[in-house]
């Protein structure tokens, strides 16, 4: 399987990186705001140049020599995005024109001795593109002009792309049916980044002890020597609505909100300091409510060495907690220990092999008939509701259509009982069902 050429996007903060980012990949992936310093992780995408597929690394604004703790963290996540990187487009702002900040990347760039194409964003209008010749005193000799907000001059940078692309090798195809999406979700502070890096056996996000320290929703590509393969979505801690103040965090609870749409599992953090709180819950609603899969993990297990008789309370407490949610696994974790964090990935394989499980017509009508010989079911109106049959007719979730002769009348608690009770006869334990009912014809 052949190597993916990567391209990394570098530059300052506010310059537009993340626009082009968007642009070029055809998401929304990272976000995009006015303020400086949005983006403080390495956000991957795929994108197309001249037919053939790439991978874009979008990086947080860099200001060499700033003595703020994020802003250190944002320039070794960028370090690492170059190092890894075939190609650099270091993104400069021909509005502002050259900066003392932009010659210090390049001086930066220049030692790595890799390809750098100059993106000179932002050339709205024909008055700004007079601008250009300046920054070839940057000291690179491909220099190209666009305007990524308005899709400008794109295909001029494209272009230079694509010649720096090797001849013979193609880029690979990631499938993404072949790729399990698993979501980490969770309230700020409870260890999101530093599961995600303890997966992946490197500090891929930024890791801190001050909430709020991921704005954005991280993709990252976890491949196993087997051949198996995870796309991690780490996401920004969700606050509760009234708590959310500043704009760019309700566009990280969003954007935490859309990856959970498009993830086939969820993983739960909780930790064992706070257990399992109601903005827990509420997130966990949404999980069932969206039917997809999901692990709850009870980060920071190793602060109750030596106190089994209090884990084992905060345990039935979590249990009675997610009640609402009983085919999701618990499972105990470190995430700074590294304990049991090797039995996620395993519990995950079970959780999606169940979530893309489809079951014959004749097990499913063979168990409806089971479960529901013994219920007799009132409409409203007081008249007996049949179930006639039942089958299969999607995965992930798996879901069942069920005729009824009063489908709109079916008591919300019997539906409950109804998908735990197939759920245990179909061999879906680990793993939501959706049931649609409708009425015979």
């Amino acid at each position: 399987m052949n190597k993916v050429f990567r391209i990394a996007i570098v530059g300052r903060p506010n310059v537009g990186k993340s626009t082009l980012f968007n642009t070029l990949t055809k998401t929304r992936k990272a976000l995009v705001e006015r303020s400086p310093g949005v983006t403080r992780d390495r956000v991957y995408g795929i994108a197309e140049i001249e037919g053939r597929k790439v991978t874009l690394i979008d990086t947080g604004g860099l200001l060499p020599g700033d003595e703020d703790h994020f802003a250190r963290e944002i320039f070794k996540q960028a370090e690492q995005a170059v190092n890894e990187a075939d190609l650099i487009l270091l993104v400069v702002d021909g509005q502002s024109g050259l900066t003392p900040v932009d010659e210090e990347l390049a001086q930066f760039l220049r030692r790595l001795k890799k390809p750098v194409i100059v993106v000179v964003n932002k050339l709205d209008s024909p008055r700004y593109e007079q601008v250009l010749p300046d920054f070839y005193a940057l000291g690179f000799e491909k220099v190209v002009g666009i305007s990524a907000k308005n899709q400008k001059n794109l295909e001029a940078l494209k272009e230079a792309i694509a010649a720096f692309l090797p001849e013979e090798t193609e880029a690979e195809d990631l499938k993404e049916e072949e790729i399990v999406k698993l979501v980490i979700l969770g309230r700020p502070n409870v260890g999101k980044s530093s599961l995600v890096n303890r997966l992946l056996g490197e500090e891929r996000m930024i890791v801190s002890d001050i909430p709020g320290t991921t704005r954005d929703s991280v993709d990252t590509l976890l491949e196993l020597p087997d051949g198996r393969r995870y796309l991690l979505i780490d996401t920004a801690g969700i606050r509760r609505r009234p708590r959310i103040k500043e704009r760019v965090e309700k566009f990280s609870v969003d954007k935490a909100f859309e990856a959970l749409k498009r993830a086939d599992i969820a993983l739960m953090v909780l930790t064992a300091e706070e257990g399992i709180t109601d903005q827990d819950q509420k997130i966990l609603s949404q999980i069932d409510k969206n039917h997809k899969g999901c692990l709850i993990l009870v980060n920071k297990w190793d602060l109750l060495d030596g106190k089994r008789e209090q884990a084992n309370i905060l345990l039935q407490q979590i249990r009675y907690g997610a009640r609402f949610v009983p085919w999701a696994p618990i499972l105990t974790i470190s995430a700074k220990t590294g304990r049991r964090v090797r039995e996620i990935l395993p519990l995950v394989d079970e959780i999606y092999r169940q979530y893309s499980t489809r079951v014959p017509t004749w097990r499913v009508n063979k168990a409806l008939e089971e479960i529901t010989r013994d219920h007799t079911v009132y409409a409203s109106t007081g008249k007996r509701i049949k179930f006639y049959y039942g089958t299969q007719v999607d995965i992930r979730p798996p879901t069942f259509v069920i005729f009824s002769n009063y489908p709109d009348e079916i008591p919300k608690s019997f539906e409950r009982y109804l998908k735990n009770r197939l759920r245990e006869s179909l061999g879906f334990e680990k793993s939501p069902i959706k049931i649609i009912f409708r009425e015979r014809r």
